[in-house]
């Protein structure tokens, strides 16, 4: 057995979230030469539990393993609910196991590529519903840098509080680009209020939830400040308005 493969393997395992579980069983099946091989392990997100199946291949003289895709599958009561999708890994770089989650669920995650010219770009991807390959997989919508997404602007100015911390505010960022609905505590005029949000790169927003997780209006996440400025510009408006208003009656009494 290749052990300097074996170590590689396994490192690019535990960066993907796949922890140490199947180390010994993928040596016995390096040892043993095996040409093609599966290795199962599940992992359990916000109550959910997940299958994955690990796509292991040895090269032509079969002297070198290469872990090249894996299959995520997460359980439901209802079976019809159920959803699988296949990630494909390069040179041990790719979705990790929570990410995989993530994006089954429906939200989006911000990860590093290469192109095809080796040159690294940063994008947010999400599963097409709408558009399968001929395998049934999810084609994976690209939002490129370019697309103009910037999560930090989106929040900014809104009345969380956990951006008044540094690292907290560091910690928040970094959850809602690996794709997780994170919680969040608003100070309004009623006192503070705690909601999820994930990102949301299509519309360039923020997707808002409630303590049961069911989807609410964005329209909710004002922070008192955004109030105020608003309250302040109807104000503005109303004086602006009345001046004009009493000029119009004078006018027409003095004719």
């Amino acid at each position: 057995m290749n052990t300097q493969n074996s170590e590689f393997l396994k490192k690019n395992l535990l960066n993907l979230g796949f922890g140490e579980k199947v180390n010994a069983e993928l040596d016995k099946k390096m040892e043993a030469k095996t040409p093609e091989f599966r290795l199962g392990l599940s992992h359990e997100f916000n109550h959910k539990t997940v299958d994955y199946t690990l796509h292991f291949k040895a090269g032509d003289n079969q002297d070198m393993y290469f872990f090249n895709k894996y299959d995520a599958h997460i359980r439901h009561e209802d079976a019809a609910k159920e959803v699988s999708q296949t990630f494909f890994i390069n040179k041990g770089n790719g979705v990790t196991a929570k990410e995989a989650f993530n994006l089954m669920e429906g939200r989006s995650v911000h990860k590093q590529l290469t192109n095809l010219e080796n040159q690294k770009y940063q994008a947010w991807l999400t599963l097409d519903d709408q558009n399968l390959t001929e395998s049934g997989n999810k084609k994976i919508k690209h939002y490129h840098e370019n697309y103009g997404y910037d999560i930090e602007k989106v929040i900014a100015g809104k009345g969380i509080k956990e951006l008044e911390d540094p690292k907290a505010k560091e910690d928040l960022y970094r959850s809602l680009k690996k794709g997780n609905a994170q919680q969040i505590t608003v100070a309004t005029g009623e006192g503070e209020k705690k909601y999820f949000i994930a990102a949301n790169p299509q519309f360039k927003t923020v997707d808002l939830y409630d303590h049961q997780m069911k989807k609410i209006k964005r329209e909710e996440l004002l922070g008192t400040s955004a109030k105020a400025t608003k309250n302040l510009k109807s104000r503005a408006q109303s004086s602006e308005e009345l001046p004009k208003k009493k000029q119009s009656r004078k006018s027409k009494m003095s004719v």
